[in-house]
């Protein structure tokens, strides 16, 4: 490959967007159980560098496995030789709250199942939240890939915000399924004193 400096330069500028926004870890391509578990070791380390308190190292600690697992099993991008997901994982902190942001590639199939899923979960309130999972688990029923519908309740269940969302259209029917959840570090100090 040529030195293309008009292609470092594009990536120096989507390095400063990243540093302003807060965001310090992007992965883009495969995701399995070790790409998981190093993700989740990075970002350990790090809050406890940062002096983070236990209570926020578990709640970004779920997220991101919540995350990275959907990433893993229910991307509708594959890699071909050996049917483990594809997609995109970012980690930031700004101000007092972690995003864990992600995207993927969906069919129109799951977007109207996710959205529907996603609407039911941001207009519920904790009680609600709390009843959906004991429900869920009671009932739910296994997808073909493993996963029980647990994963978005349960994160909503950990955080303090909504679970924030937008499908992009895409190719072939298929959609860009983008999910950002925050958590509130301040928000949950104050539940666990409480």
């Amino acid at each position: 490959m040529r030195l293309d400096v008009s292609l470092v330069k594009s990536v120096l500028t989507i390095y400063d967007e990243l540093v302003e926004n807060g965001i310090y870890l992007v992965y883009l391509g495969e995701f399995n159980h070790e790409i998981t578990k190093m993700f989740t070791a990075m970002a350990e380390d790090d809050m406890e560098r940062n002096n983070e308190n236990s209570v926020t190292i578990r709640r970004v600690y779920h997220v991101m496995v919540e995350t990275l697992q959907n990433l893993s099993r229910h991307s509708d991008e594959l890699a071909e030789e050996d049917d483990l997901g594809r997609g995109m994982f970012m980690i930031g902190r700004k101000d007092d709250s972690y995003y864990v942001i992600t995207s993927n590639k969906v069919s129109l199939d799951k977007k109207t199942h996710l959205e529907k899923a996603l609407t039911q979960i941001n207009t519920s309130s904790r009680e609600q939240l709390k009843e959906m999972y004991k429900k869920q688990i009671k009932e739910g029923k296994l997808s073909e890939k493993g996963g029980a519908g647990l994963g978005l309740i349960d994160m909503a269940r950990k955080t303090t915000g909504k679970l924030e969302y937008q499908f992009i259209p895409f190719k072939d029917n298929n959609y860009l399924f983008i999910l950002s959840v925050e958590i509130h570090t301040k928000e949950l100090n104050e539940k666990e004193i409480k």
